[in-house]
């Protein structure tokens, strides 16, 4: 497929499957979508929002659902290309121009639906992963658990502070590597410094 940021140039005559790409730009030309590039091929948005892509293969020509998974799908058309992976979008995939002919109609049922659940604000969110646990390795725990003010010094930076010391020490091979880090981290976790801070703008 084509890397180009001109939309022009996937629809070149030396373009991949150039003539299915052409027929079911015609097709979207018949809906308020304005064109541009992303991620290597051709999308169409309504306000911003992706809605539909299309790409030129070797073996066929494709248009992509971006919110594919809110379609109904009845004719069973649509293929996941990432099984596990992509959640949302949905592709249809033609070998030729006379199969979309043959399916024109469907694919402007499809593409209205996929409008209709854009403006009904119908858009897939990948649930929130769980926090990265916090374990401490013994080293740590035990400078902490005979210093109390520094327990709370601890206890006072963020979580994603106390991991990096926590990780800090507990990738350490050696116990004297071990304690010239723990060394290291106990006047930061004092002075409410993060072991990457100077790392942060």
């Amino acid at each position: 497929m084509l890397k180009s940021k001109n939309v022009e140039d996937y629809f070149a005559p030396d373009a991949p499957q150039v003539e299915q790409m052409t027929y079911l730009r015609a097709i979207l030309k018949a809906f308020p979508f304005e064109e541009t590039v992303k991620w290597a091929f051709p999308v169409y948005t309504i306000s911003g929002k992706n809605i539909i892509g299309l790409g030129g293969f070797k073996a066929y020509a494709g248009i992509w659902f971006f919110q594919g998974c809110f379609l109904r799908d009845e004719a069973n058309q649509l293929v996941n290309a990432q099984e596990g992976k992509t959640h949302a979008m949905r592709q249809w995939r033609f070998q030729s121009v006379q199969e979309i002919k043959e399916n024109e109609d469907l694919i402007k049922a499809y593409i209205e639906e996929a409008i209709e659940n854009h403006h009904a604000g119908k858009e897939y969110k990948p649930p929130k992963k769980s926090p990265k646990p916090l374990i401490i390795p013994t080293e740590l725990q035990s400078v902490l658990d005979n210093n109390l003010a520094l327990k709370e010094s601890f206890q006072a930076h963020s979580l994603t502070n106390q991991r990096d010391f926590a990780e800090y020490i507990a990738m350490a091979k050696r116990d004297n590597t071990k304690q010239s880090r723990l060394e290291k981290i106990i006047p930061m976790i004092q002075n409410g410094i993060g072991l990457k801070d100077k790392y942060k703008k």
